[in-house]
């Protein structure tokens, strides 16, 4: 899973992924591409911690990756082609829209207004994207002037296409136009920058921090308000004396869980676990997923061997204490290869190789 962390410059956004990542300010190359690896906050490893007293804890993760601004003499449509590559290959986006007034830092076009950005940010994606489709569109159609064994998919791909092409002309992103499954399968290998989820963070001044967010992007995923600069800094501050200055903020928590959750569900993803005297450990996967998909994500053995999967819900297991209470209380179920695993599942594949 990776999400790329996409602002014009001087949004706050290399701050924003200092925050998220935990990675010092003064450790980062704003010039280079950036990559993290953040831990997905799950409390629910601390329950399974408590229960099974394991050797070790893994948790799940998603990548973030800050794109540098651009260069100097370089347009901000150059800057974003630029890193073009890197979006497409991305799961998710995360745009940083700057909604704070700073007179050391010049704004966006000489002006603060998140609202124009992000109009600005979701144009040069709908015309990347429009750019990919014609080209592909006349290719068709050239092959199509021939009698071919591909004719039919080459007829069906086009077909796809064009819906997409009227979208993206009509300013709809394609994540409003294509149907999950078959349609999204096709298109898969074009990366299209519209059809990916986005999450907007609204970065504000100190003051505005407990504030709800101005504004809302009705084709993102959600949209989160806060103050990277002060997120950055309070992430520094030693956990057991970050609430003092929480509390002067009037905000309960970071925001850095809340964003990297709202990337996780965007992803649409759920987590299930495996739990024992050795390791507790959480396993991202997409919804919808199978315990044999579940075997695989853990060996390819466990898949090929599979038998069953021992499977109680978190909270059913927290309640028991044990597996051996769960399964007394009937709560530890026996599931096929078929079974649609839940999100807080704790799962044992059974199998044989």
């Amino acid at each position: 899973m990776r999400v790329a962390i996409v602002g014009f410059p001087y949004s706050g956004k290399t701050t924003l992924f200092a925050a998220v990542s935990g990675v010092a300010l003064d450790h980062l190359r704003p010039a280079e591409e950036t990559l993290a690896a953040v831990k997905l906050p799950e409390p629910r490893l601390d329950v399974l911690e408590t229960i099974f007293k394991p050797k070790k804890r893994t948790a799940a993760t998603i990548d973030f990756v800050d794109l540098p601004g651009s260069a100097e003499g370089e347009s901000e449509h150059a800057g974003l082609t630029r890193h073009l590559p890197t979006l497409r290959q991305s799961d998710g986006l995360l745009f940083v829209l700057r909604d704070f007034a700073s007179a050391s830092v010049p704004p966006h076009q000489g002006s603060v207004d998140p609202r124009r950005d992000l109009t600005q940010l979701r144009d040069e994606l709908l015309l990347a994207d429009l750019e990919i489709c014609a080209n592909r569109i006349e290719k068709l159609e050239k092959a199509l002037t021939k009698p071919t064994k591909e004719r039919e998919r080459h007829k069906h791909e086009l077909n796809l296409l064009g819906r997409c092409r009227e979208a993206l002309e009509a300013e709809r992103p394609l994540s409003r136009v294509v149907q999950p499954g078959e349609e999204e399968k096709l298109l898969r290998s074009f990366g299209f920058l519209t059809q990916k989820p986005v999450v907007v963070v609204l970065n504000v001044d100190e003051e505005r921090v407990a504030a709800e967010p101005a504004l809302r992007d009705p084709y993102a995923a959600t949209t989160i308000a806060t103050c990277a600069t002060l997120e950055a800094d309070l992430l520094q501050v030693d956990a057991e004396d970050r609430g003092e200055f929480l509390a002067d903020y009037g905000i309960a928590a970071l925001a850095r869980d809340r964003i990297v959750w709202a990337c996780f569900n965007a992803l649409e993803m759920l987590c299930y676990f495996t739990a024992g005297d050795t390791e507790v450990r959480a396993w991202p996967i997409a919804a919808g997923s199978t315990a044999l998909d579940a075997a695989a994500k853990i060996h390819s053995d466990l898949a090929r061997g599979f038998i069953k999967a021992e499977t109680v819900a978190f909270e059913d297991l927290q309640a028991a204490g044990s597996f051996r209470e769960a399964k007394a209380a009937g709560t530890l179920r026996q599931e096929p290869k078929g079974y649609v695993v839940k999100d807080g599942d704790v799962i044992t594949i059974k199998f044989n190789v």
